[in-house]
């Protein structure tokens, strides 16, 4: 559930289901209803953009099927994340391959995790509750928790602005996922330092055990494919035998 400012309401989580088979649908939207969460269906990628596009809010998060006709799940989010406003919307995939190398295409792509068929409707909302976890800074329960500071985070001519979740280089708007712009947050508010994939994996994945180092790697490379459209991207350093680190040092 999401905290709300506006009246010390509380809103449920909004997910939007994208598969073309409706018996999944169909027990997917019953389960996340149950988890006292709000949910639209889509049977396709396009009917899904079509959506996206055609109604407010936003959701919070899409499941997504990774095979499907038309539009594939792969395609799907390669076109959302180049999409303005809405880039930061975190995906999970659900998908029939789980070796390294198509966990490997679907991350490069864009998604945010996966669950592996045939799975349990328990796993797949432990893990939607886990990636929004990761995506929200602020505690959506307690309002009276830490909130960001919304003084704009500056490396070089890089911003970042916190509070309305938006990077610029100059006056050019730089459009990430929800990991990539959650690892730039980190690497702004401590410039020069030097992160182990243990350390990262800790920070931004937190107690997620499901997540493996070799996933830094990936939303690294996302991070400065993103930066890279502004020539930031020297900015995000690897530092041999240890991780990573970011500054406009070179």
């Amino acid at each position: 559930m999401e905290f709300s400012d506006r009246g010390l309401k509380l809103m449920k989580t909004k997910v939007l289901i994208v598969d073309d088979e409706a018996p999944i649908r169909a027990m997917l939207a019953f389960s996340l209803n149950r988890a006292d969460m709000d949910v639209e269906l889509a049977a396709d990628g396009d009917e899904a953009l079509k959506r996206l596009n055609a109604r407010e809010p936003r959701p919070d998060l899409i499941v997504l099927d990774w095979m499907m006709p038309g539009l594939d799940g792969l395609q799907f989010t390669r076109t959302l994340r180049g999409m303005p406003g809405f880039s930061h919307i975190p995906i999970i995939m659900l998908t029939a391959r789980g070796n390294e190398s198509d966990r490997s295409r679907g991350l490069d792509a864009g998604a945010d995790d996966f669950v592996v068929k045939p799975f349990s409707t328990r796993e797949l909302i432990s893990r939607v509750r886990a990636v929004l976890r990761r995506v929200r800074p602020e505690n959506p329960i307690n309002p009276g928790a830490t909130r960001p500071d919304p003084t704009p985070l500056r490396v070089g001519d890089l911003v970042l602005d916190v509070h309305s979740h938006r990077a610029f280089a100059g006056d050019r708007p730089v459009s990430m996922g929800p990991t990539e712009f959650r690892l730039l947050t980190l690497f702004m508010r401590h410039p020069g330092r030097a992160w182990s994939r243990t350390q990262l994996l800790g920070e931004i994945w937190g107690d997620d055990h499901a997540v493996e180092e070799r996933t830094v790697d990936v939303h690294i490379r996302r991070l400065r494919k993103a930066l890279e459209q502004t020539r930031h991207d020297n900015f995000v350093q690897t530092v041999r035998g240890h991780g990573y680190r970011f500054s406009d040092l070179v």
